[in-house]
């Protein structure tokens, strides 16, 4: 929805607008909400710099709260925005699909929540490794990586919200 905008129709946005256009992106409304009120942002890495310190500050009970709002991985919902998201990682490899959900579910025991990861150009196979590698990690530093992982999440999503420098020209608010 508020896809292109750029920086300056952002920070212009009436502060309800503007929460909602980041909410989008990060799905808590206390960072939302913060982030929206530090506005104007003279730049896109003040935007992004804002936006992790942000997410680095939220106590667990909000991180908690964020987790449930990512699908599983390889669940693939059928809308536009999942494609540039973690369901949207596919293998025609029926095998690795399996292994990929057998992990999801060993991963969601091991930790009580999804796995979470920026998966940018990974193939399933990659997410699948990686996956496998985080199984290894003890609860703290798996909340660390998953922090980690929201913050990459947010920036692709802050990226394409925004657009580039300057937005698109014919970005349209209503």
């Amino acid at each position: 929805m508020h896809q292109g905008m750029g920086l300056e129709a952002y920070n212009a946005l009436p502060l309800r607008r503007a929460v909602h256009a980041v909410f989008e992106c990060c799905c808590c409304v206390t960072l939302a909400t913060d982030l929206a009120k530090g506005r104007p942002y003279p730049d896109h890495a003040s935007l992004f710099a804002k936006a992790d310190e942000l997410l680095f500050s939220l106590g667990e009970a909000s991180m908690d709260t964020i987790l449930q709002a990512y699908p599983c991985v390889g669940s693939r919902p059928h809308s536009e925005k999942s494609r540039g998201e973690q369901c949207a990682v596919w293998d025609a490899d029926a095998t690795v699909m399996a292994q990929l959900d057998e992990a999801a579910r060993r991963y969601c025991e091991r930790f009580g929540f999804g796995f979470v990861m920026y998966v940018g150009d990974s193939c399933a196979r990659d997410v699948l490794a990686a996956m496998d590698l985080r199984l290894h990690n003890d609860h703290e530093t798996e909340r660390k990586v998953v922090r980690n992982e929201l913050s990459r999440i947010n920036r692709a999503r802050l990226e394409r919200m925004l657009g580039p420098e300057g937005g698109y020209d014919n970005w349209c608010p209503d």
